[in-house]
Formats: structure tokens, sequence, C-alpha cells
């Protein structure tokens, strides 16, 4: 192909017309350093293109802004007609290239590519609104392209994923054992936290490395939503934390930090959009401070990991799954502070939870994918799974792994969601499967069960945890002809799943 990175077009939209904003470039081999400056316009969006025919016959595949919902595979050319989120690989199966842009851009970054070239649209709005440089000079996104000569396109896309991310951090051992939403789904009580943790405790018996249990939603006075202390059921979280500790499981907790009931932060800018869905605006000063006591007050418990959820829906409106190209479809608002980009907010908002977590690991979960990275130790790649439809745990989970697998330990560890499991949901022969491909895929492995699984149940649970705990290698191989590959490379042999 005849892909040139230095011969392209940009175009700039502001708020109004535009009369000082200003794009700026800087070039280095195979990178473009994207820069933009304004002192009385507001930036919207900048449109680079690149003019080219391309070879129809290639297939290709996109990432997501947030967690996937199913919706990742490899489509021909002829029939790409989507934005494509952070990067893209393309492949005729004998050569590849990949184009995208580095991890902690301060933008929000999509590619459109079809048979006449590849279109970047470049997000910097603030909310939905152009962002107030006040005469900034800001670095918004570095571009990085790659071809292979190779039709090994899984190592194609691992080995870019490591050019795009140059600071992941993460955990010092495998991460496992259980969470209770998959079979609480909300209703649960300290006692039922301990009964749950004596069961990882035997499931894990004889393993060094300690398995988890992590408290999710269900802890705190109102359902989905902070001030974050314990209900009645609950009471005491540090009492609860330590009682956990004593069984030799870690203590893990679940928040959605931007969505909060308590009077005291609800007033004036401090609620984001409006309306009473009391969404916080972490932009606000108060905001802020309220946000790192309720993490510091959480890791004072004696919590050793911290899952926080939602960031992506509760700043800007929607879900990944129904946004095309940029962030928010939501015109006409901005936050407190007008004077930052959408990115930078969401990596001020993340620095300021890594900062108050201190030692605790961090899982994001409906958080931004590339923005992650370097901020969270692990992310949650997709959608939830299920402990009561086995064609969601199917859908969600096998395709998170297969499409989103490159990332693992390059960008964060990549988190495809727990094994659910209930009584008379989905037969045991289809989650066993899921089991064990998570047990080799040197990915998180996360059981969501109570202790009425039966004895074939425990002793397959206590396998998969030993084998987790070992190092394999794994690729998904039928990733051209299904959404949710059955075939895998394990360990050097085929293994053929029946989903």
């Amino acid at each position: 192909m005849n892909f040139d990175i230095r011969k392209f077009t940009a175009k700039i939209t502001c708020e109004g017309s535009a009369c000082d904003a200003l794009a700026r470039t800087e070039l280095s081999g195979n990178r473009l350093d994207l820069y933009i400056s304004a002192t009385k316009d507001k930036p919207l969006f900048i449109e680079l293109n690149w003019s080219f025919k391309a070879d129809s016959e290639q297939l290709v595949l996109g990432d997501a802004w947030e967690r996937s919902y199913g919706n990742l595979e490899f489509l021909p050319l002829a029939e790409n007609n989507r934005y494509m989120p952070w990067y893209f690989i393309a492949t005729d199966k004998k050569e590849s290239f990949c184009f995208g842009v580095k991890t902690g851009a301060k933008s929000f970054v999509s590619f459109r590519y079809d048979t006449t070239g590849i279109t970047a649209l470049v997000d910097c709005r603030n909310g939905g609104n152009g962002v107030h440089l006040n005469g900034r000079n800001l670095h918004l996104a570095t571009f990085v392209y790659e071809k292979y000569d190779s039709g090994d396109v899984f190592g194609c896309l691992k080995d870019y994923c490591r050019k795009l991310c140059d600071n992941p951090i993460l955990p010092k051992e495998r991460v496992y054992g259980g969470n209770n939403w998959y079979y609480a789904y909300g209703k649960s009580s300290y006692k039922q936290i301990i009964s749950d943790t004596l069961l990882q405790a035997e499931l894990a018996k004889g393993i060094e490395n300690k398995p988890f249990e992590v408290v999710d939603d269900c802890w705190q006075k109102y359902s989905c939503c902070g001030p974050w202390y314990p209900s009645r059921k609950f009471r005491d979280m540090s009492k609860l934390a330590a009682e956990i500790k004593n069984a030799g499981v870690r203590p893990g907790i679940w928040v959605r930090l931007l969505r909060n009931k308590d009077k005291a932060i609800r007033k004036d800018m401090r609620i984001l959009r409006g309306g009473k869905r009391y969404y916080i605006d972490p932009t606000h000063p108060d905001v802020q401070k309220y946000i790192r006591a309720d993490i510091e007050r959480i890791r004072g418990w004696g919590y050793e990991l911290i899952k926080h959820d939602f960031t992506t829906a509760d700043l800007f409106g929607d879900y990944g799954k129904d946004l095309d190209g940029t962030i928010t479809k939501i015109d006409g608002w901005h936050f407190y502070d007008k004077t930052k980009t959408n990115a930078e907010i969401v990596l001020d908002l993340y620095r300021l939870i890594k900062e108050a977590a201190g030692d605790m690991l961090i899982i994001g979960c409906n958080t931004v994918s590339h923005l992650s990275a370097g901020l969270v130790h692990i992310y949650r790649t997709g959608d939830d799974t299920s402990g009561r439809e086995w064609e969601r745990t199917k859908k969600m989970g096998v395709n998170t792994l297969a499409f989103r697998l490159a990332q693992n330990e390059v960008f964060y560890m990549c988190d495809a969601d727990c094994v659910g499991i209930l009584k008379k949901n989905i037969p045991w022969e289809k989650n066993k499967q899921w089991l064990h491909l998570l047990s080799y895929s040197n990915t998180p492995l996360f059981i969501s069960c109570n202790n009425t699984i039966n004895s074939e149940q425990r002793e397959d649970i206590s396998r998969a945890y030993r084998t987790f705990n070992e190092n394999h290698t794994i690729r998904p191989l039928d990733i051209f002809e299904s959404k949710t590959p059955s075939q895998w490379e394990i360990d050097g042999e085929k293994v053929i799943y029946s989903w």
C-alpha cells in the first residue's frame, strides 16, 4: 500500500467561526505528534485525512472507547463503515498494518478506514462544548503507524500495543478469587460475604498466592450509588476486611465514585449535566477532595483492591456501544472547569484515584480504556457476563477475551469478567469451558458463586485456580471466522471449545 503518514490534510472545527485556532504537527519516522493552540477560539474537533487507494480485500479490526459489548470482529474493508476508537489493524493475512494513538492521549481519537483512505477524528471538546484553551499549546495525541510483513495477526497486534504504551502498571502477583455480583446481584450481607470468603479459602487451599473476595455493589446504603458508607446489613466495613484477611483471603471492594446522593456535595456546579441522577463533577475542587476522602477512607478500612465503575457513562452520558466516533453525543454542556479537554479531565480523575488508593490494586470498569493504561492495574475489557444467561457470557466474555487479549500485560491486565454460577441457570458443561479458558489465559480469574456449588464444581474451580497460578501461552485461532472464537492455541496445543 502507498500510505505515507506525512501526507495528510487537517481541518479544525470550533464553536462559531474560527479565527486563531492552530493545529501543529511534528513528524519523527512513523510517528506524528499533534498539537493545538487557541486564545479566543473554542476548538471542538480536528479531522486529519490521508487519501490513498486501499486494498478492498483487507480485513479490519478496531478497538473500543471503554468496554466492548460483544461487537469486536474483523470486517472486510468494503463493509467497514464504522468509527474505530484508538487504533485499528488491517490485514490480508499475509501482511498487516496498524494505525492508532498512544495511550494517555489528551483527546479522544477514532478512525475511519475505507477504500479511499484513513480519516482520524480528534475530539478535543470540554463536555459537549468547545474547550477554552486560553492560549495553551496542548499536545493532543501521538499517532503511531507500523507495518508488518507477517501473517501472525495476533502477534503483530501484541507488538503494536507495546509501542502504544510506555508505562503500564501491573499486579505483582496473579489476581483471582471471588466476586459476589453474578450470583447475588446486589442482595447480600456481612454474613454472606464471610461465607463466600471461607469458600474462596477452601477453593484456593495450598496455593501460596492468596485469592481475593471482592464485595461488589451491595454494601452501601443506596443501590449503585453513594455516599460510600455501609448499610445496616454490613455495619462495619473495617471489621469485614479484617475477617476476610483472617481467613487467608484478600479483601476487595466496588464503588461508583461519580454518582452520589450526599446532599453535602450536591451544590452549584457540582452536579454534572443537571437533572436528578446525582452525577458529580470531578473538575470541581470540592468534589476532588470528596472523592479523595472516599478512597482514603476505604483504604483505611483495610481493603487491598478497589474496583471503580461507571466513569465513562457518568461523565459523558452514554455507554461505548451507543457512541460512534465521539465520546459524547450530548451537545451544549460543559464541566465546571472549561479549560481542559474531556480526555484531560478523565486522566486527572484517574490520577487522583490512583494517588489516593496508595498501594491498593485498582480495577477499572466502564473506564476509558486507552486513558486507563498506566493508571489501573486491571481493566474490565468487556461488558458484564452473566450468572443467568450463557449467551451473554459467550457474547461478552469470549468476544472481549479473544479480540483484546493483545492488550493483556501490555496496557494493564485484561479482565474478561467472571464465571457466574447459579444453581439452575447455566449448564456446568458450558460454564466449565469458560472457566477452563480463563484459567489458561494469563488474565484475571474471578468466580461468582456461593457455597451451594456441588463437589464437581469445587474440584473444577480448585483445579482452575492451580492452573491459573502457572504460566501459559495462549492465542485465539479462528478470529476471522467467528466473533466468539472456539479454537485456541494453548501451550502449543490446539484446543476446541463447544460454546
